[in-house]
């Protein structure tokens, strides 16, 4: 029985989209039922699209007899996560003919690094290249070859991207590809402490570069439990992607079999050509409810408020940040993740990971069991584990309790009865906050503001010794209308030290911190934004602030703020880094908790 609780959310998202969701369903049903993969096109179509194939997938793709899977990858060497794609395609082509299919790249998607771009310009594009991902899947399938899709995507807006684009070939069955994680390098704590002696002076940018290396060491997905991994915890939740599949290292046989696996799923699947198989009819209010829930379980990454609405919006389903505050006071956190806990997603993977907080969610009646994915129905499949017997995948019963209580733990025995993520509303507007890394006592702050433009002007103060005193750093015009949403990822390192000196802080943003944003409480994706006149904009150095996360309250408290004229910040003239083209972008994007899309 599923908590009332839970039911009466997804009820109300259900009711809420009723039009919305109807509509997709009809047109993915109808371009269903239309002739695709091949039987439409003409000899001159054929021809181009298996030119560069060899004789016998062009006498397959010819005859129309054999499912083609078109692979969408967002492979390149500047991503360690995704460098492990390089010898994807190869290797799938290779289990795409053993089981009698084929496989073809129908496209690639870009994709940047946010660990690159942080603190620079191009972070300003980097909420926008979702949604130029989304476009570039949909334009990879829109040559109408393939009979479904396998994503090659890790990071941080290549899944949500990848996902959106699928969603409008939501008439095929569409499967995710995961690459793991490296393997552990120095501890997450020993790292945060690297990064505090730099922000302190105590060592040099050689010492520093020294830590980062030894911490992203080899390809593979960075062990932290940001929006990365927090990724692939959606994708396994939502059954979009193998049971057990999201944590498991590169270049191992394991992983390579795990490969096999999918394209051997998707073959059958897509051979059998039925509606109840494709994303469309997988992704409905329940399966967008789990995700929700596995945010708040695990104490994932804030991007997802953002992403998870312009995903579920591109399947016709309409949810609200009031959606996950409600969940995650019924939702308990069960792990202890970095920047949540010292241990890294291995850990979590070895203690049980995915398998067991799937069990112990369904156990207690806190997730969707009655649910597709893309093992056919039912969430309780997703409870196994792959073990290699003879060198082949098979099968079995994941964990049935947890193998490190300081790292996981069962829904009766939480680390806490709520999950990471509240709603705070008030005169400020409305805004998240992420509380599963924030100290009870840090859960209301109320002190003067200090306003800045810009992160580095935080830091430039924090060197100047300005910043010793309680206060509440108010960041605007820094939402997707002005610049895109950055991350104000190098906040972090400064606002915890002075944390660490006694002092009471926090922040206020309309823009985005990181996904994997800790200890500092921290109401961010403030709406509306500065540049469409918010409140956050008329704040002066000074006004009294009140974080509260238990109440769920964001107030200023001075009352002259709200009669003050709106100030504005001019943005139509921004260039560099290639940000002069994504201007229109700017004009067309919605506000972050209608999902931050132009699309």
């Amino acid at each position: 029985m599923i908590h009332p609780e839970i039911q009466k959310v997804t009820d109300r998202i259900v009711q809420r989209s009723k039009s919305s969701r109807a509509q997709y369903l009809s047109q993915m049903k109808a371009q269903f039922d239309q002739e695709f993969s091949r039987a439409h096109l003409h000899c001159g179509n054929l021809a181009h699209a298996f030119a560069g194939c060899g004789p016998s997938e062009k006498s397959a793709l010819s005859a129309n007899i054999v499912p083609n899977l078109g692979i969408v990858t967002a492979y390149n060497d500047m991503l360690s996560a995704h460098k492990t794609f390089e010898y994807y395609p190869d290797e799938l082509r290779k289990h795409a003919s053993k089981y009698n299919s084929v496989a073809q790249v129908a496209g690639g998607v870009p994709a940047m690094c946010d660990g690159v771009t942080q603190g620079q310009t191009g972070m300003e594009l980097s909420l926008f290249s979702r949604d130029v991902i989304a476009l570039s899947t949909a334009v990879a399938l829109s040559h109408n070859m393939f009979d479904a899709v396998l994503n090659l995507g890790i990071c941080d807006k290549i899944v949500p991207g990848l996902l959106i684009g699928s969603l409008k070939f939501g008439h095929l069955p569409v499967a995710f590809v995961p690459g793991g994680p490296m393997e552990t390098g120095i501890s997450n704590d020993e790292k945060a402490a690297i990064r505090r002696d730099f922000a302190e002076g105590k060592i040099g940018r050689e010492e520093l570069l020294k830590g980062e290396s030894d911490s992203y060491h080899s390809p593979g997905t960075c062990t932290f439990y940001g929006t990365a991994n927090s990724n692939q915890m959606l994708m396994e939740i939502m059954g979009l992607q193998l049971p057990g599949s999201s944590f498991v290292n590169p270049n191992t046989e394991l992983r390579r079999l795990l490969n096999e696996e999918v394209v051997k799923i998707m073959s059958e699947v897509s051979r059998d050509r039925k509606f109840d198989v494709t994303l469309a009819n997988l992704m409905d209010e329940k399966v967008i409810t789990n995700g929700l829930i596995g945010l708040m379980a695990t104490g994932g990454s804030t991007n997802h408020t953002i992403h998870l609405i312009a995903i579920a919006k591109a399947a016709g389903i309409i949810i609200n940040w009031d959606d996950f505050s409600d969940l995650s006071k019924v939702v308990p956190l069960l792990t202890k993740i970095y920047p949540n806990g010292a241990a890294d997603v291995n850990h979590f993977h070895a203690a049980g990971g995915m398998g067991f907080v799937i069990r112990t969610l369904l156990e207690n009646g806190l997730l969707h069991e009655d649910v597709n994915t893309i093992l056919g129905p039912g969430l309780s499949k997703y409870k196994q584990e792959p073990k290699i017997i003879n060198h082949k995948i098979e099968w079995h019963e994941g964990a049935k309790a947890t193998l490190n209580s300081a790292i996981l733990r069962d829904a009766k025995d939480p680390f806490s009865p709520e999950g990471g993520l509240r709603l705070l509303k008030g005169n400020i507007g409305r805004a998240v906050i992420k509380t599963s890394a924030v100290e009870e006592k840090n859960y209301i702050i109320e002190a003067p503001a200090i306003v800045f433009e810009e992160q580095e002007d935080i830091i430039r103060a924090f060197k100047n010794e300005e910043l010793n005193k309680d206060f509440v750093a108010v960041v605007p015009f820094q939402g997707p209308k002005q610049n895109g949403m950055p991350e104000l990822h190098q906040l972090t390192p400064t606002l915890t030290i002075l944390q660490k000196r006694g002092f009471k802080i926090a922040l206020v943003t309309d823009g985005r911190m990181s996904g994997a944003s800790g200890k500092v409480p921290a109401a961010i994706h403030v709406v509306p934004e500065a540049h469409d006149g918010g409140l956050i904009g008329k704040i002066q150095t000074g006004d009294l602030i009140r974080v509260d996360a238990i109440n769920g309250t964001l107030e200023c408290l001075s009352d002259s703020v709200e009669k003050r004229p709106s100030r504005f910040k001019e943005n139509s003239d921004t260039f560099g880094n290639g940000r002069e083209l994504f201007a229109n972008m700017r004009k067309m994007v919605c506000e972050s908790e209608e999902g931050a899309s132009f699309l």
